[in-house]
Order: C-alpha cells, then structure tokens, then sequence
C-alpha cells in the first residue's frame, strides 16, 4: 500500500471524502489505524486505553448506516482519540495520578459525547503530563510518551499523546484540552495543526482538572489534526446548538466558514520575543517564514507586540497558585506521595515552603541575577481573597489592555511562537515553565489561538549563544542537538474570530505547501539506536 493510498497517511478530510464516495469502509480505516498502532505505539507510547473491539463494532454499524444512507455528516466513520483528562462513561480520567484510579465517570464528556452523534469512531485515549501541569506526556501510571521525530524528545503536553498519535498516523483527528498551551505545544512539539477555540466556544463539560475549582485561568477544549483544514472540518461537524444544551456557557451560533475570509484584505501583526524568554533561531525565523507567507497571499503585515506581557505572564502564576498549591498537593500526597514526576517536584518543594522561606529564595535569586525566577517566586504562593481579586482584576485588565492596542493597530490576526525552544529531552521541563509564556498569554486573554506547522530547525540553529542565566542555559541545551526538529508558528485572533484564526492558519499551509522543510506527517519514529 502506498503513502497515497494508506488510510494513515491521509488527512481527515481526504479520507471523510473517500467515506462519503464510498470508495473506502469505515471498517478499513480503522483497521489501518489499529495495525498503525499496534506497529509504533510500543516505541511511542501515545496512548492509555485502545478500544479495538469497541472501534471496530462502531465502525461496521457506520457502514451499515451509510449503506442505508443514513449519514450523520463529514465526521461519519472517521477514526478520532481523545486525550485521558477527558471523561468516557464508566472510566477512569486518572490525569496520571494514582488517587483517580478508582473514578469512573457516569458519562462522557460533552465534546466526547457529541464526536459519537456524529459518527465518530473512537479508537482510544491518549497519554497526559501528570496533573496535566507541564510540557511534556510522562506520568507514573502510563509512562513516558515519545516524539515520533525523536524518541529521545518529549512530544510536548500536556496533551502531548494527542500530538504524538496524530503525528505517527496512529490517529487523523484527536481532542486535546488547553490552559496554558496543552493543545499548542504539543501541535509545535510534532509537527500538526492544534486549535485553542475561544473560551466556550466549545463545551468543557466533563474536561477534568487537578485544580478543581480554579476559575481565573480556565482550559478549553479544542480539537488537533494534521492539518488546519482538517481543525476546520471537525469545528463546523459539531453542532453548537447541541452543545449550547449541554452546557449553558456555549453560545448556540454556527462556526462562520473559514472560506468566507479574504486572507488578502486581513492585516496581520507579528512578534518573534515575548520579552520573558528569547525563542530559538529556528522559531523566531517560522514566525518570520509566516509572516512572509501571508503577505504573499496579498494580506498587509506589520511588527506588532502586545502591551504588558511580562506583567501579565506573572499574573497568570500569581492567581493559577493562589491556593498556595495545597489543591496539588492534596491530590499528589492522596495516593503515594513518591509517585511524582520529576517535573512537579519543584512545584511540590516551592509549595511547601513557608512565605519567609519563599521570601529568601527570592532575594537569593535576584542576588544571582536570576531576575525571572526572583519574581516567580515573588508572586507565587497562598493568596488572600482580596489578592486574589486584585490579580484577577490585573488579568482583565491585561486582556483589555490587549484588545485595545490590537484594534488601535487594526489588526484581524496575530502571527508569534508557540513556545520559546523546539520539542524539549525528556525531563527537561522542570524548573522550565516560563518556556509556555508565548501560550499562556492566550489563555489569560481568552483569545483564540491555533498552531500550524512551518519549518524545521536548521543545523546552524542547533544552538543558542550566550545565555545569560540558568532559563537560557536551559534553552541552549534544548537547542542543542535540535536539527530536524518541527517547528510551528501561532496564529491568535479575536474572541469569536475562530474562523478567521482558521483561514490564515489554512492559508499559511497552502502558501507554505512544498516547502523542503515543512515538516510533513505521519512520520514513523526512528528506531531507538536511531
């Protein structure tokens, strides 16, 4: 079977319209994804539960449906994975964490359930960092999850199994959550298209969380492919008044189709550094590869860099450990307490520690000139209501604030980085989480936000000169030995402007099509020697 013919190296939308000509069964599809899967996932780790028997059952009743021509739309037969936070009925959405062993879910979440009313095939769920808090896929219960460029890397995360599945062809489509870059990172990390809808835009009924309650900041579910059309595919299949019953926060409108944007009349800002931490070569030239890209397409593009992000960045921490961090504690010292990844154990060391403590760690960092840790630490930590209405009132402040300088500059669409470096060595996200600024801006700000691949990094990127203190010495390692790797680039609009975040996302893909160093998936991982 050819590339050009194997149901896993086709898009979502390639194989919907083969569905619907009946050229190829529901059953085929998933057949060739399950044998994809039973060949890489030993080596890729990406998934945590695979129903094959369930799959394949759906799959031939599909048939039966289209046969009688009673089809429930583009989604009809389509195999799709759903990332483990996200809850089924009857099962566990563990988070990686040994405590949520024993919790079954009464129902599916209400993305899950309404990817079901529209013929989907759920094929399995996909790995997750524990407590889903930081950039990578590794947990005690389901292990560590590879990059399918380079086992030796992290596919990101924390809905890093997601990425990793749909970049090896193990899945088209998969559903990711976001708080502060869950869906993005990753989509970056491998190589595909992920989609941070505008908050609510779909329903996050059932999304499970290790903050429970934690309200400030709050994840989004979104959906991840191989392409920016295939996003767009999925995000017009499920029907907003569906979800509008099932969850009152969704607003009960359509989707306006991607096609209606005249990318040519769109004017597009762009930024290469946040100000917090200085991206890699190779990430700064995608953002700039981009922007070049779009106004080739006719759309007008300017430097743009949003007001006050350090401020805002330092925000998003303040109010996310509030708590003092006792809700992730609790749930990590719940089970047993030396069942923590690696990559929490800082947080479970500065969540501990007593304000004075905290307070001399601080003045300690700053004396070293570890300026960004001084203030991490200076703003993390236990929270009094009124503070924590104060840092709450700073991030709408800050999202305005960036609303405002957007549409003074009349901009449609944002062009930046996903992520300060390339796809990080595994464990190399502790003590590394300023990394995720880029994302996490968005999350505050509840814009939406999409990832689309670009480049790969360049040998003479593979590094990083100077760095200037302990982060950027961890960037410079990143950076180290990153030749070949995936590099994508953010595209960010206005609230509700999820079709026009798509159609520039679509036509970076096209005009960008053919490029020798896009990267282009599935690709199968290299052999661990490799």
């Amino acid at each position: 079977m050819s590339a050009s013919t194997d149901p896993t190296h086709l898009s979502a939308t390639a194989l919907s319209a083969l569905l619907a000509a009946r050229e190829i069964s529901a059953e085929e599809v998933v057949r060739a994804h399950l044998a994809r899967i039973d060949a890489l996932d030993p080596e890729v780790r990406a998934f945590t539960q695979v129903f094959r028997r369930e799959a394949l059952v759906a799959a031939r009743g599909l048939d039966d449906e289209r046969r009688r021509g009673d089809v429930r739309g583009p989604l009809h037969g389509l195999p799709i994975t759903v990332k483990e936070s996200l809850d089924m009925a009857g099962m566990a959405s563990t988070l990686g964490v040994a405590a949520r062993s024993g919790h079954r879910a009464e129902g599916d979440a209400g993305v899950t359930a309404l990817l079901r009313r529209a013929g989907a095939v759920i094929l399995g769920r996909t790995n997750v960092s524990q407590m889903l808090l930081f950039n990578e896929a590794r947990n005690p219960l389901f292990g560590q999850t590879a990059n399918p460029w380079d086992l030796d890397r992290s596919p990101g995360g924390s809905s890093g199994g997601e990425a990793a599945a749909i970049a090896a062809g193990m899945s088209p489509l998969g559903i990711g959550t976001d708080i502060g870059g869950s869906i993005r990172v990753p989509a970056h990390c491998c190589g595909i298209a992920g989609l941070k809808p505008t908050l609510d835009r779909w329903t996050n009924k059932g999304s499970n969380t290790a903050l429970l309650g934690q309200e400030a900041i709050r994840s989004q579910v979104g959906p991840m492919a191989r392409s920016a059309r295939d996003l767009a595919l999925v995000m017009a299949a499920l029907d907003p008044a569906a979800m509008a019953e099932l969850d009152v926060r969704v607003p009960p409108f359509p989707l306006t189709a991607p096609a209606s944007v005249e990318v040519a009349r769109l004017r597009v800002g762009f930024y290469c550094d946040d100000g917090l931490v200085p991206s890699s070569s190779a990430v700064a030239r995608a953002v700039v590869k981009a922007a070049s890209a779009l106004r080739a397409r006719g759309a007008t593009v300017v430097p743009f860099t949003p007001p006050g992000i350090p401020d805002a960045i330092y925000a998003y921490f303040a109010a996310l450990s509030a708590d003092g961090g006792s809700t992730a504690l609790s749930l990590m010292e719940a089970g047993d307490g030396a069942d923590v990844d690696v990559s929490l154990r800082s947080l479970r060391t500065l969540a501990s520690l007593p304000p004075f403590a905290r307070r001399a760690a601080a003045r300690v960092a700053g004396l070293a000139g570890e300026r960004r840790l001084q203030r991490l630490l200076e703003v993390s930590g236990a929270k009094s209501v009124s503070e924590l209405w104060r840092i709450t009132h700073a991030l709408r402040e800050a999202r305005a604030a960036i609303a405002s300088a957007m549409r003074a500059e009349a901009l449609d669409v944002l062009l930046c980085p996903p992520y300060a470096t390339p796809a990080l060595p595994h464990t190399a996200s502790r003590d590394f989480v300023l990394a995720s600024s880029a994302a996490m801006l968005w999350n505050l700000a509840q814009f939406p936000a999409g990832v689309v691949p670009v480049s790969r990094v360049r040998a003479e990127e593979a590094r990083r000169e100077r760095p200037r203190d302990r982060l950027e010495r961890r960037a410079a390692e990143v950076d180290a030995r990153s030749e070949g790797l995936p590099v994508g680039v953010q595209v960010v609009g206005y609230p509700f402007c999820d079709h026009v975040v798509l159609a520039a996302m679509i036509a970076l893909e096209d005009e960008l099509a053919g490029e020798p160093d896009r990267p282009i998936t599935p690709v199968s991982p290299p052999s661990p020697a490799g």
